[in-house]
């Protein structure tokens, strides 16, 4: 966890620490504070004098980047509050408290509240504080130096498998070369996966990707969760082994310096964050480009079974029938009752998804290709000073499933978070197609054109859903904002006659997604 460390031991969710200098404890300070943030709790306990005070300084100092900040003992005061973004930081003394009552006369809850709260002397407050803790022990190890303190830390409840976590991305670092290097969050997106930019002071950059196992969710059918029947990723094996075959075939995925696949971890390249689109909206050249790699990959014949150092090869999941009814179902389960306010009978729920399974026969039936179900602009990034379709960037696609070409020309061409107009959308529409019938005259453009429109609407159903499950479930309703666009789509496409059936079936019965009133 820390380069200041002179020796760290890790037993189950327990690592201890010797800091040898100030140094050294501000160095583990931040290593701390990469895995900390708003509603936490941090015991600090030990010895008199062994550096629990000087911890928490350094600690408050470096999640408010001000060396320089005055954090006095609140010894006599109980309780300091540092107020500020993005959470406020309580700094608390126990020792002087006789009762564990007196923390309400303190106005504890109140200042606790979605703060990272850190505790001297915690005992005194007996059962009151939650047993989701970080506890660090400080001692004075005479026998090696009065300068000399170990610190034990230990992980009660949900802090054990990130102290693992941290572990196993402090062993990584150091094994790949980028232990020295400045780490700073990047971003997290609607799953569990999170990414931060690695920094050497020469320059040299990396990106951290942190993709833990998912974690199973209640069966939903067959006696399996959504994730499974939806051929979702269930951990970050899949991301290796498409990458490397990605880039096996000559596409831009990011080299992996390094990886550990059993903790989710991996060290790859920075591709940088130069997008395919602009404060207008796509560039035409850049999505162009875009649609011609997936032109080129959908005239290949690729491999369903993908070698993975050591490990028995991955065998690409089948984009089926089921899989593509229960993303449909989102709509029913999630849009209907909790974004429009419509709940729909049971009835009517097994019509639309006999309707749906109707129309998804003859996609299912088709020749499957690689299909990498985010093939859209925040996943894109523009390399110009590679050539050809290498200027592609490609970095989301661990989900990938055989199925028909027309699903990622969908995600392409109708971006859920970025308005493609509809004369652009025709226009890049053309250029895959001619792509596709340059390499092979038997390319079927109208079947191809009815295919496009099915999984549009399959798409643009499924990811009305998830937005309303990202508000409703997950507290992340930044996703609303993108509704309308993705309506817009679903409506376009069931105007083809190949989808009148389900048209009809929202006319009926969800007719706010036309904008009418029910």
């Amino acid at each position: 966890m820390s380069d200041a460390a002179d020796q760290d031991d890790r037993i189950g969710a327990t690592w201890r620490f010797d800091l040898p200098s100030e140094d050294a404890t501000y160095a583990l300070a931040a290593d701390i504070s990469q895995f900390i943030g708003a509603g936490d709790l941090i015991t600090l306990s030990g010895d008199l004098g062994a550096g629990k005070t000087s911890f928490a300084r350094a600690l408050i100092r470096h999640m408010r980047n001000d060396p320089d900040l005055d954090v006095p003992s609140p010894t006599f005061t109980l309780m300091q509050i540092y107020p500020g973004e993005p959470f406020p930081i309580v700094h608390a003394d126990l020792y002087r408290i006789k009762d564990a009552s007196e923390l309400a006369e303190l106005g504890w809850d109140e200042a606790t509240e979605d703060a990272l709260v850190l505790v001297e002397w915690a005992d005194r407050a007996g059962d009151q504080l939650p047993p989701d803790r970080l506890d660090l022990a400080f001692y004075v190890d005479a026998a090696r130096g009065d300068t000399q303190r170990t610190c034990i830390v230990t992980g009660h409840g949900k802090f054990g498998p990130r102290i693992a976590r941290a572990g196993a991305i402090k062993t990584l670092l150091e094994t790949s070369g980028w232990a020295g290097a400045t780490r700073s969050f990047m971003l997290g997106d609607a799953s569990t996966r999170a990414y931060e930019r690695l920094e050497k002071p020469n320059g040299e950059r990396a990106i951290l990707m942190i993709s833990p196992p998912r974690p199973d969710g209640p069966p939903m059918r067959f006696g399996k969760p959504y994730s499974a029947i939806a051929k979702l990723a269930e951990n970050i094996r899949p991301f290796i082994a498409v990458d490397e075959a990605l880039r096996t075939q000559g596409f831009s995925a990011p080299d992996i310096y390094a990886a550990d696949s059993n903790a989710g971890l991996a060290v790859i390249e920075d591709l940088g964050s130069d997008a395919c689109v602009d404060a207008s909206g796509p560039i035409f050249d850049r999505y162009a480009e875009a649609a011609a790699v997936l032109a080129d990959m959908h005239g290949r014949e690729l491999p369903d079974r993908l070698p993975l150092a050591n490990s028995e090869p991955y065998r690409i999941p089948v984009y089926d029938l089921d899989a593509l009814l229960i993303e449909v179902e989102l709509l029913t389960d999630w849009y209907a009752p909790h974004y429009i306010n419509v709940s729909l009978a049971s009835g009517t729920r097994a019509i639309f998804a006999g309707v749906w399974k109707h129309a998804l026969a003859e996609i299912v039936a088709a020749r499957h290709t690689w299909t990498l179900r985010d093939y859209h602009s925040p996943n894109l990034i523009w390399l110009g000073d590679r050539a050809g379709l290498q200027r592609v960037g490609i970095i989301d696609f661990q989900d990938c499933v055989l199925g028909h070409p027309a699903y990622d020309v969908v995600s392409l061409l109708q971006d859920a978070r970025v308005t493609v107009p509809d004369d652009l959308e025709l226009r890049l529409l053309s250029h895959y197609a001619r792509l596709r019938r340059n390499a092979d005259p038997t390319f079927d453009m109208s079947a191809f054109a009815r295919a496009y429109a099915i999984l549009g609407a399959q798409r643009a159903t499924k990811i009305l859903g998830i937005f309303a499950r990202l508000d409703k479930r997950d507290g992340k309703p930044q996703y609303l904002a993108h509704i309308p666009r993705v309506e817009h789509y679903l409506r376009k496409n069931l105007a083809h006659p190949a989808l009148a059936e389900l048209r009809t079936w929202h006319q009926s019965h969800l007719p706010q997604t036309f904008g009418e009133p029910a």
